[in-house]
């Protein structure tokens, strides 16, 4: 979904994967469990400049 957005990934590195986009070096959680809770995901648009709005607008094309 993230690379929809522009980011490059996932990459292996340390103990979490992440992807990448210009400078901008994202952590995403590793794929142990299906669902994360809604604070997580909110972080991870935080932490990648992006909005609810635009999440959603993502996962309905």
């Amino acid at each position: 979904m993230l690379r929809r957005f522009g980011f490059d990934g996932p990459y292996s590195g340390g103990r979490h994967l992440f992807m990448v986009k210009d400078d901008l070096k994202l952590h995403i959680p590793n794929p142990h469990k299906r669902d994360i809770s809604k604070s997580l995901l909110s972080e991870i648009l935080r932490q990648a400049g992006m909005t609810a709005d635009d999440w959603n607008e993502m996962l309905n094309k």
